[in-house]
């Protein structure tokens, strides 16, 4: 539960961040997010089934994958989806200095215009987060299905979503080579799971 569900104390370190977008009303909602793209092996049948369901969702790109990708981004454009920055290179924040850091937020920025910005593996150090938030709002998740893990198969990913969904969970999900195994069986059916508990989906507002 430590990975799959943030717990409270952890949050706590990135009060500024947003880890839920808890929605008032008759029908409980999430958030569907896709970090490490885009790629052409995974983003576009990511996209073409989020089209089969009429559903918005979010993608964290990193910025080298957008340089060799342009039209992927523009696809998700396209389609109405919204994105954010996830680093030029997938940096881990905790690894390297403030300084190195933040100049590979600002040329992932270059190419990915978005107020959103996410961390690679949700790290950073503190006057990291600290100068980021001065312009971006710092989205972290409420559930990581862990789809990119080789010790998980696709129907335990598909159980951490049931397990751990919530009204406002932002979830994540990777459009990644890594991921492609346990995303394109969990996916789909982590969408059906998710529309049979009458749960919504919504992008996360740019």
């Amino acid at each position: 539960m430590l990975i799959e569900q943030p717990p409270l104390l952890y949050r706590l370190l990135f009060p500024e961040a947003v880890w839920r977008i808890k929605r008032r009303g008759s029908r409980p909602v999430v958030y569907l997010t896709f970090d490490d793209g885009p790629i052409p092996e995974e983003t576009p049948w990511v996209l073409d089934l989020l089209d089969r369901y009429g559903i918005k969702a979010t993608f964290f790109m990193v910025g080298d994958n957008v340089r060799r990708h342009p039209e992927l981004l523009e696809e998700v454009r396209r389609r109405g989806h919204s994105y954010g920055n996830h680093t030029m290179h997938h940096m881990q924040g905790m690894k390297v200095r403030a300084v190195r850091y933040l100049r590979d937020v600002a040329q992932a920025g270059e190419l990915i215009d978005s107020p959103l910005f996410r961390p690679p593996h949700g790290l950073l150090r503190w006057k990291q987060s600290k100068a980021l938030r001065l312009h971006y709002n710092i989205i972290m998740y409420d559930l990581v299905t862990r789809d990119y893990s080789r010790k998980l198969d696709g129907e335990q990913v598909l159980a951490n979503v049931r397990r751990y969904a919530r009204n406002g969970s932002i979830i994540v999900f990777h459009d990644s080579l890594k991921a492609s195994r346990n995303l394109r069986y969990a996916l789909p059916k982590a969408i059906e799971w998710l529309l049979e508990q009458g749960y919504e989906f919504a992008p996360i507002p740019m």
